[in-house]
């Protein structure tokens, strides 16, 4: 076993954490600045936390733009990057200053969400326009504050592309969502050939779909 405490270090060419604890959905959120300037950038530390009411959050490191324009407005919208924008999403992630608009940068459209400010992606299949219910710093183990910051939301909208809806049931292959795995620069993709179907035990039978 190759065994290390990360404090002193992993002794590889990379850091495992982000291959290990993969593959993660991508945080693609859209905020507004207080002037109108709107801002969309991509976080792999992205997930969802809980179902009723829906929750999903995710963590930046370093005080960035998206924090702190949740923090300040009070919403956010997160888009799914499926893998047809994949280099749209990209762009998005480029060290550009809070005055770009990161839409404009990556030819993308904002398209006007519904309860909150922030506008989603119009070419993203899904989005969920949230409303922040918390800010947190995270800690180490000693509560002493580190370089990085939680932001959750309830996700009060959803939009779901038509095409994404098979005989009534959400199809994450026809979302097509690309997900990130650690590395350098490793991304993956799904495929049907990977489907694994296993039911909880005690779980009514999950009808088969052809």
């Amino acid at each position: 076993m190759h065994s290390y405490q990360p404090r002193e270090g992993h002794r590889l060419a990379h850091d495992p954490l982000n291959s290990i604890v993969a593959p993660r959905p991508i945080g693609w959120v859209s905020t507004a600045a207080a002037d109108g300037t709107l801002n969309l950038a991509p976080y792999s530390f992205f997930n969802l936390f809980n179902y009723s009411p829906p929750i999903v959050g995710f963590s930046s490191t370093g005080w960035k733009d998206s924090v702190a324009n949740a923090e300040a407005s009070g919403e956010f919208v997160w888009n799914l990057a499926s893998v047809a924008l994949a280099e749209p999403m990209n762009l998005t992630s480029a060290p550009v200053g809070p005055e770009v608009d990161e839409f404009a940068l990556a030819g993308l459209t904002p398209a006007p969400s519904q309860l909150v400010g922030p506008p989603r992606v119009a070419e993203s299949p899904v989005a969920f326009e949230c409303r922040v219910t918390r800010v947190q710093r995270l800690t180490d183990a000693a509560q002493r504050e580190v370089d990085a910051w939680l932001v959750l939301g309830e996700v009060v909208v959803v939009h779901l592309d038509e095409r994404v809806i098979v005989d009534g049931v959400f199809d994450t292959l026809a979302a097509d969502p690309l997900l990130r795995a650690g590395g350098p620069a490793d991304y993956f993709t799904l495929g049907a050939e990977r489907r694994l179907r296993m039911q909880r035990p005690g779980a009514d039978p999950v009808p088969r779909r052809s």
